[in-house]
């Protein structure tokens, strides 16, 4: 592990925002002071050339598909990708084959990560066993290092099963992941089907007074309902994609939950400036091309999501500050999922991007690290690039001939 200094460069986070240069030692960040400041020392120096640097992202909700399904990603590729897109800290789904719903799996992920060394991945264990909405005894036997839950690709029908997982929550200390899907209403009306269960589960909460994530926000009613509940005080908390910030049904790609009407991204975009949406999670869901032919629902966008929600929030419509967006993508889900990162600041680990904000190209899926090359995004024109991401003081991605 190497001690660094990152000189020349923009630092911002949710917090802060001067230019300046930082030192690392041991990987955590040990000092941030004014670029004209002087050191004494054997430091690996990185010139960060006039370019942005922020703490490196944490993605509550990505799918890298091992165990089971690993034609469409793995946990190496997974890693790669996540890193290209400036992130070292993941949180892994659990509709993996066989669906993890036992220490064994999440043990055999964890370690799998740990041997790439390339991001931090936290494991997520299915509501129900087995996804099949049945049964939820296996939740007694999980261990402290579960921080989620969730049968995410299915909303839990079960009224009682939801409520019994959420005041589990409370004495086991894991979060509830909504995937917010009635399937009564699924095939007909998804628009409905997204209400009516986060409604649900909304009210499973206050009652319970368990611990509720809402995945994956996209209807405009919906984030209305959690705008009300977060005012009544409700323990909440919610995520969006940038794919439901950056496009809407005019762009026909199949996603779950859909791309939704203008007025919906309105409505997202408002809650985000308002204070009402907490993160911004990816959803990073890859396929290969003929699973996505055959109809599966899901865009591979972990190593586009910076760009794209820096063009819509910041560059196009001005709506947030870089440091909000910080905020959204570094900060909050570092604090939802109880990790020392998401700002620059003494004591917290090292992990961070250093960015160029301001060049503009166009997107290319052949380039992907991702095994998943399912994007509707492929060509368009976006802001910012990933120069460099770095996790605990040591470099996991760097572009070639840009730092």
């Amino acid at each position: 592990m190497k001690n660094l200094l990152i000189k020349n460069v923009r630092i911002v986070d949710a917090q802060t925002d001067f230019f300046g240069q930082l030192i690392v030692k041991d990987g955590l960040f040990y000092e941030i002071r004014q670029n004209d400041a002087q050191h004494a020392g054997d430091y690996t120096v990185i010139d960060g050339a006039g370019h942005v640097l922020m703490p490196a992202f944490t993605d509550l909700h990505a799918h890298f598909r091992e165990p089971g399904f690993t034609y469409k990603e793995d946990i190496e590729s997974g890693s790669r990708a996540a890193v290209r897109g400036g992130y070292t800290t993941v949180v892994l789904m659990a509709n993996t084959n066989p669906v993890c719903s036992s220490m064994d799996i999440v043990n055999q992920v964890v370690h799998r990560a740990k041997e790439i060394g390339l991001v931090d991945v936290f494991q997520v264990v299915s509501i129900t066993d087995g996804m099949k909405g049945e049964s939820i005894s296996h939740l007694k036997r999980i261990g402290d290092t579960v921080k989620f839950v969730s049968d995410d690709g299915k909303g839990v029908m079960d009224d009682r099963l939801m409520e019994e997982t959420l005041v589990m929550s409370k004495d086991k200390g894991f979060v509830v992941i909504s995937h917010a899907e009635d399937g009564r209403y699924s095939a007909s009306d998804m628009r409905l089907a997204e209400n009516s269960m986060t409604r649900r589960d909304i009210e499973a909460c206050v009652k319970t007074g368990g611990r509720l994530h809402l995945a994956h926000v996209s209807a405009k009613e919906a984030m209305e309902m959690i705008i009300e509940a977060k005012d009544r005080g409700a323990r909440i908390s919610c995520e969006v994609t940038p794919h439901h910030i950056y496009a809407t049904d005019e762009i026909v790609y199949r996603v779950n939950p859909p791309l939704r009407k203008p007025d919906d991204t309105t409505s997202l975009i408002n809650a985000i400036v308002n204070g009402y949406v907490d993160a911004i999670a990816t959803d990073h869901a890859p396929h290969t091309e003929a699973d996505k032919a055959g109809g599966a629902p899901g865009i591979s966008g972990i190593e586009t999501a910076f760009q794209l929600c820096l063009t819509k929030l910041v560059k196009e419509s001005c709506a947030i500050s870089l440091n909000k967006l910080s905020e959204l993508m570094s900060y909050n889900p570092s604090r939802i999922a109880g990790v020392n990162k998401g700002l620059i600041k003494q004591g917290y680990e090292a992990d961070f991007v250093i960015v160029d904000e301001n060049i503009s190209a166009k997107i290319n899926v052949a380039e992907f690290e991702s095994k998943g090359k399912n994007s509707p995004f492929d060509g368009a024109c976006v802001f910012g690039l990933i120069l460099m991401t770095v996790k605990k003081g040591n470099v996991v991605y760097k572009k070639k001939g840009m730092i």
